[in-house]
């Protein structure tokens, strides 16, 4: 195991039990896609550019971003539900 290995895999370490202790939603998302890059740069320094590419897409970009949208998309919902409330 190389110098670089040992770094990624205490990355990616870190970067997990972030995603885990983190409670804010926002938060987790960032952190997820963090987490999701340094899976990558894992993946590329054992020999698998191929899988690392795909943990890039995935994980680093469209998992995080999707869950964005939907945390937007609910708290827009939740504040016209509350303009609804004060109005009627």
């Amino acid at each position: 195991m190389t110098a670089l290995q040992a770094v990624c895999l205490i990355a990616v370490a870190v970067a997990g039990t972030t995603v885990v202790l983190v409670r804010d939603p926002l938060r987790q998302a960032v952190s997820s896609g963090v987490l999701g890059v340094a899976l990558a740069v894992l993946f590329f320094a054992f020999g698998a550019p191929d899988v690392a590419l795909s943990q890039i897409v995935v994980a680093g970009v469209a998992v995080p971003v999707m869950v964005l949208l939907t945390l937007a998309k609910i708290r827009t919902g939740e504040r016209a539900a509350e303009r609804a409330e004060e109005d009627g």
